[in-house]
């Protein structure tokens, strides 16, 4: 077999598969597919004069990468760090990023079927962040689009600086 349909059969694999981390109490979600690895918490430098939910950057395995608080860019009330706070690695059209969550949950599949748009509010970003609500068994899940928290303006210039 050609390594096109092993690839191929991989990214099938992983179609509807989301990895679900939490916020407070709220459930999220991300695609798999964007996931590279998940960490403990470690050293992160900050850097001036960057938005208050970037908090900063780290060096894993010589590779440097920023790193965003996903309370803060989400809106909601700053959190302490405990044991089960972790760093979600992502790659997102070659620009890897990390996201401090609460604690990572497990990994979900979410049919296109159970997946619904957010209700529509005016003037507000944080909508434009997620691609719907997912109905899981009794849980709703908000399912994060990662193109759009990360390739936003504010952090495709904060990757620069750490490239």
């Amino acid at each position: 077999m050609s390594e096109f349909y092993t690839l191929s059969q991989e990214q099938n694999t992983q179609k509807g598969k989301y990895l679900t981390f939490q916020l407070g109490k709220e459930l999220f979600a991300i695609e798999i597919s964007y996931v590279t690895e998940i960490n403990n918490m470690i050293s992160i430098v900050p850097l001036p004069d960057t938005p208050a939910y970037f908090k900063g950057i780290i060096s894993l395995r010589g590779k440097i990468i920023p790193v965003i608080d996903m309370r803060m860019k989400l809106c909601k009330q700053a959190g302490t760090y405990n044991a089960r706070t972790c760093i979600i690695i992502l790659s997102v059209d070659g620009i890897r990023t990390g996201l401090i969550v609460d604690a990572v949950a497990e990994v979900r599949s979410i049919g296109q079927e159970e997946i619904e748009p957010l209700p529509k509010r005016k003037q507000s970003n944080y909508g434009n962040y997620f691609q719907g609500i997912g109905k899981v068994k009794d849980d709703l899940v908000l399912i994060l689009d990662c193109k759009k928290i990360l390739l936003e303006d504010e952090m495709l210039d904060l990757t620069q600086v750490t490239s």
